[in-house]
């Protein structure tokens, strides 16, 4: 009998049609639906309803994407993949990694105790808090404002002084303050790294006119050559491993004084952009990963 896997996503995107693709040319049944279609249901043995499966469990399941929503709905649906890994169901990435990565002020702190360099990092509630910060730190450079939980570029806001800081209606009253890493330019560059079960998928540089340099904002992807490689590598993996990602996209930006700073951990990262740079096929890399570990011996692609 096949095994099952489970792919939660809020919709059917090119990473999802290549996951389906990946998984079912190793013998996978595929079942995609949204975290928000799946229940808890007492009547179960398992306390998990998934439409048409009567109770019954995947072998493993992979977080694609998780829509937005109330408080107490990502709170039910972060349960559910609670519930699943409770139950012996390996979740790609875990709620656990999800929840570290989806608030950056989470993801700053696990960096800066596992000691990873990141900018300096101020996460505060109330505009007179987020003031307070911004009357210390801006005699030594602007900051960099982001939304707590956003994704792509968007909302991210240069702070020069403090008449820049948005009313707390616009950003839910939490200020996310992150240093402004000096950089050569323009074009701009960073870099944009995919790690996947201890390995590095592929990585690019994104090279932009302006500060953001994300592929949604306009960023362009292309080849990372040379030495640095190497020490980017290292820097995600250490990343991946401090945040307990199973895969990830992991930012990092060069400041002009030649360090490498991580930005962000992402546990639901899209692969377009990186794909067009690498030879590498990341779905099929992710599909090889997750069914080795459930299945060995059926990772190996069939031939041509």
């Amino acid at each position: 009998m096949a095994e099952t896997i489970l792919i939660l996503s809020d919709r059917i995107d090119r990473q999802v049609r290549e996951l389906r693709t990946a998984l079912r040319k190793r013998g996978m049944t595929v079942l995609t639906y949204p975290l928000s279609d799946i229940g808890f249901d007492s009547r179960y043995p398992s306390g998990i309803a998934i439409p048409g499966m009567n109770g019954v469990l995947p072998d493993a399941s992979i977080v694609r994407s998780i829509s937005s929503g109330t408080f107490e709905a990502i709170t039910r649906r972060l349960g559910v993949l609670h519930a699943l890994a409770h139950l012996g169901v390996p979740v790609w990435n875990s709620a656990k990694a999800v929840e570290r990565c989806v608030d950056k002020s989470t993801t700053t702190f696990f960096l800066t105790q596992a000691g990873l360099p990141t900018p300096e990092t101020f996460a505060v509630e109330s505009l007179a808090n987020a003031k307070a910060v911004a009357v210390r730190e801006l005699t030594k450079g602007p900051l960099v404002l982001k939304p707590l939980f956003g994704s792509q570029g968007r909302g991210i806001r240069l702070i020069q002084n403090i008449d820049d800081l948005p009313d707390p209606e616009e950003i839910d009253d939490v200020y996310y303050l992150q240093r402004f890493v000096a950089r050569s330019g323009a074009p701009y560059c960073d870099y944009r790294v995919f790690t996947c079960a201890g390995k590095v998928l592929g990585m690019m540089e994104r090279r932009a006119e302006g500060w953001i340099t994300n592929i949604a904002k306009g960023g362009k992807g292309q080849t990372v050559v040379g030495p640095l490689r190497a020490e980017l590598e290292k820097l995600a993996l250490a990343a991946s491993a401090a945040i307990g990602t199973d895969f990830a996209g992991v930012d990092i930006i060069p400041a002009s004084d030649g360090r490498l700073l991580i930005l962000e951990v992402n546990s639901m990262p899209a692969w377009t952009g990186l794909q067009s740079v690498v030879p590498i096929r990341i779905a099929e890399s992710i599909a090889d990963a997750l069914v080795s570990m459930i299945a060995p011996g059926l990772s190996e692609r069939p031939a041509a």
